[in-house]
């Protein structure tokens, strides 16, 4: 009889969570999903939505940029040493020394996805040469993203250079991203020779300014800015700057919804899985032109009850162009206003 973990098994028992696993017989069915879901929270339904012939590839990528991501953000050890750490694993080759760092993470899921960081490896392996190169290079541009983070930033409160490092910082660690899916949708779905990897690249560069400039408060807390600006504690200068950002944001996720509606119609889930965060990403950027950017009591959000309004909204209409773009219409126009 085949056994497979819940959820709740993985997290109530922290100390052996990596026996778990090991007890499975289908490890890469647990890898990309128990453990994926736990990680990636609300992006979880994006991953599931795929179709099949590339939802393990993408759903590892994910799995591996987060890995980096902990290591990026967590406190455990000195800035140095986590910057050695990601050279280590810039290459994909090997997985570094990480036990102190995975034993002092305080999310369980984050704990065992640095636990389990050999097995992702490995189920790379299982890929054929292209896409294990695709994803090598994705995993290499994203960790020198957040080497630049680690590098530019170094706890005192600091802003970003100027308009053209943000946007190269956007491409390293969320524009690469379109580019990948975009790679790895032609290399295994048929019908999408048409998608521009341009737009792919700045559908990602959108919706990565979603989050920049929504979790603007909570960064500066850390010693963030990643808005070009001389003082940014300067409000006066600050909004503005801001403003133009949601613009732009704005702008890169119109080409993200050209990309999308070059997707036949036949490919709905590949459809539904770009719909999905364009408009909850348009919808957030509504709320942000009504908020003060530097206020940290204001967590701007989209619910959970309204992301599934949107993907109910949209799974009906998702074989419909016409449909699609009506609705994708309403949440631009919010947006812009």
């Amino acid at each position: 009889m085949k056994t497979f973990l819940t959820i709740r098994q993985i997290l109530q028992n922290t100390t052996n969570a990596s026996k778990l696993f090991a007890m499975t017989p289908t490890t890469q069915t647990q890898l990309v999903g128990p453990l994926l879901k736990a990680v990636s929270r609300s992006f979880y339904l994006t991953l599931r939505v795929l179709p099949a012939p590339i939802r393990p590839q993408i759903s590892l990528a994910y799995l591996l940029a987060r890995a980096t991501d902990t290591i990026a953000d967590t406190n455990a050890v000195p800035r140095a040493k986590r910057i050695v750490l990601l050279r280590e694993l810039q290459s994909l080759n090997r997985v570094p020394e990480l036990g102190v760092l995975a034993e002092n993470q305080t999310l369980p899921a984050e704990r065992v996805l640095l636990e389990r960081l050999e097995e992702c490896l490995a189920m790379l392996d299982t890929f054929d040469a292209r896409d294990r190169q695709l994803i090598q290079q994705l995993l290499n541009t994203i960790i020198t993203g957040q080497i630049f983070d680690l590098e530019t930033f170094p706890g005192n409160l600091t802003a970003i250079a100027d308009d053209a490092t943000l946007d190269r910082y956007t491409y390293q660690v969320a524009g690469c991203v379109g580019e990948f899916w975009t790679e790895m949708c032609q290399a295994h779905l048929p019908g999408l020779e048409q998608l521009s990897v341009a737009d792919g690249i700045r559908f990602g560069k959108g919706l990565q300014l979603v989050n920049i400039l929504r979790d603007l408060p909570r960064d500066y807390a850390i010693g963030r800015c990643y808005l070009p600006v001389r003082n940014p504690l300067d409000h006066a200068e600050v909004l503005p700057v801001f403003t133009k950002w949601l613009d732009v944001a704005v702008g890169h996720l119109e080409a993200g919804w050209q990309y999308t509606l070059a997707i036949p119609a036949s490919q709905k889930r590949l459809r539904l899985a770009c719909v999905w965060p364009l408009w909850i990403g348009l919808k957030t950027i509504a709320r942000l032109r009504r908020a003060n950017p530097l206020d940290a009591t204001q967590r701007v959000k989209v619910s959970r009850m309204e992301v599934y309004g949107i993907m109910a909204q949209s799974v009906l209409c998702a074989g419909n162009a016409t449909a699609l773009d009506k609705t994708y219409q309403q949440f631009r126009t919010a947006a812009l206003c």
